[in-house]
């Protein structure tokens, strides 16, 4: 399927084969079993099945929140999710009572930190830096401190929170976390495992598709942050086979050659709001000539 139609306007099993669900990871399994619970979901009520389901950003086991999944051709562009900033309310137990200068202390871990991830991550342990945009002290109570953390993907909250602990003098650990954002997705329209499979079961059993609209969103939300460049039916269908976009098939672009030497990621639309691919954009959109596109990821 070259072109899907627009995004609104198309059928739940196309929906279902790229789409986005804002999930609410419960405590207990990890993120990958949750997608693959959810794969068997959908895939036993699609008529024909989908491919897969992809999860935007690893959470831990214990550790609840926005985890946005992608169905179907939408695993194709989980990168969009790689620089996403991520969004959480941590508690912080303290190894003693709060001190006074607790907003103060916490306020200087905003901007670049160094850390080194822990023993048990699955990435190797050299130091690195990492961005905290907002580190916020919602409340205090006693040895236990709510903190709000926005912060660059791939951020440690648990050796954040140790390290919040030594510069506070009083020693600290990290006690529930849960996440409320993963870039355009937060916490103001989860759904859970349970809406889903009740959706599912209107849907097959009710003939009844409105819960299942109300859950399951077009795979292009998640490309919202991307910059766009609209294409031609003509450039989608040689982009579907491999080719790059050529000037002569671009009708519009939110970028212009002066971004070019970046190599931005884009996202690559039909005029009808259809993703087709995403790539950097390496030319001039206005040109007449040249590839103005590079790919990376088909996305029909």
């Amino acid at each position: 399927m070259v072109d899907r139609g627009a995004p609104d306007d198309r059928s739940l099993p196309d929906l279902l084969e790229f789409g986005v669900v804002n999930l609410d990871k419960p405590p207990g399994p990890s993120a990958h079993q949750v997608a693959a619970w959810v794969r068997d979901m959908v895939d036993d009520t699609h008529p024909s099945g989908i491919d897969g389901v992809a999860h935007a950003g690893t959470l831990d086991p214990k550790v609840t929140g926005c985890l946005p999944l992608l169905l179907g051709d939408a695993t194709r562009m989980a990168q969009v999710f790689d620089d996403a900033v991520k969004e959480y309310v941590a508690v912080l137990e303290l190894h003693g009572r709060a001190p006074a200068d607790l907003d103060a202390v916490a306020a200087e871990f905003e901007g670049p930190i160094y850390q080194k991830p822990p023993r048990k991550s699955a990435v190797k342990r050299q130091l690195r830096v990492r961005e905290i945009h907002d580190l916020d002290v919602l409340e205090v109570e006693d040895r236990r401190a709510l903190l709000r953390v926005r912060c660059e993907s791939g951020t440690y909250i648990r050796k954040l929170c140790h390290d919040l602990g030594l510069a506070l003098g009083t020693g600290a650990h990290m006690g529930h976390l849960r996440r409320t954002a993963t870039g355009e997705f937060d916490d103001r329209d989860l759904v859970t495992l349970e809406d889903l499979a009740d959706a599912l079961a209107w849907w097959t059993e009710d003939d009844d598709p409105e819960p299942l609209r109300q859950i399951v969103q077009p795979a292009e939300h998640a490309l919202d942050p991307l910059p766009g460049v609209t294409i031609a039916p003509s450039a989608a269908t040689q982009v579907a086979e491999g080719a790059p976009v050529y000037a002569p098939g671009v009708i519009e672009s939110e970028l212009t050659v002066d971004d070019a030497s970046d190599r931005p990621l884009v996202a690559c639309y039909t005029p009808d709001g259809a993703a087709i691919c995403l790539g950097r954009l390496v030319g001039d959109p206005a040109g007449e000539s040249g590839t103005v596109v590079e790919l990376e990821r088909v996305l029909v």
